[in-house]
Parts: structure tokens; sequence; C-alpha cells
């Protein structure tokens, strides 16, 4: 089997700092490697809301990339810090970005997140077909 990378121009210098791909297809489905909130200029914001919109919005340039969007999401797997402090935010920008029938979905506190700063990590797999 066979397997490409996808990099949208969005993310390639992080990609390239950090040696990875942001996204691979293999088979029907395309793997995202985890994400985090920074901005444009790679600084964290201290706003769980920012953090969270910038992720998805990072998510989304990965998929148009490789000429998908949000629908095509079958599983996401959220990494939280402090998940009961902003659970309620989180699920509300979820069910903004996605639509019924909404991707599988794993929500998991964790004690750490490589990213400094960063509330959440969100991986995601989607269809390719």
């Amino acid at each position: 089997m066979t397997k490409r990378a996808i990099c949208p121009p969005e993310v390639q210098e992080a990609a390239d700092a950090l040696g990875m791909s942001p996204g691979i297809i293999s088979g029907d489905h395309l793997f995202l490697t985890g994400t985090t909130g920074p901005g444009p200029d790679s600084t964290m914001p201290e706003d769980a809301e920012d953090q969270f919109r910038q992720a998805f919005a990072k998510i989304g340039y990965v998929l148009k990339h490789a000429g998908k969007d949000m629908d095509a999401v079958v599983e996401m797997t959220s990494y939280h810090i402090g998940l009961r402090a902003h659970f309620d935010l989180f699920d509300r920008i979820r069910r903004e970005v996605f639509t019924a029938p909404y991707p599988a979905w794993t929500a998991v506190e964790v004690a750490g997140i490589r990213r400094e700063g960063a509330v959440v990590e969100i991986r995601i797999i989607a269809q390719m077909m």
C-alpha cells in the first residue's frame, strides 16, 4: 500500500521544522497529525477559544489541500488539559465546525501536551472516498 503526504503551505514551515507530515493519505483514509492552536505567527494564544478555532482552521487547511472538507472527518480524538474547565466551550465550537452525521469522538484529559501553552490537541481521521 502506498502513502502520500499532505502538507498545505499554511503549515509547511512548522512541518519542516518538526520533521513530520500534517497529513498522510493511506488507502481510503487521511490521517492528520495532532493539531494545536497557535496563531499564524506561531504564538500560542492564552484564550482557549482562540486555540480551539485556530486548531480547527489548521485541520481545515490540511483537509482542503487533500480535496476534502470537514464533512469527510469520520473520527476525532481530542486531548485536553483542564477538560472539565473548557469542555462546554470546546463542544460548542465542535458543533459549529461539524454537521450531522457527526464524526465519532473521544475526548481525553491529559497531564501535558508537547506544545507549550496548548490546552488541546486534536487528531483527525478523514475518509478519502
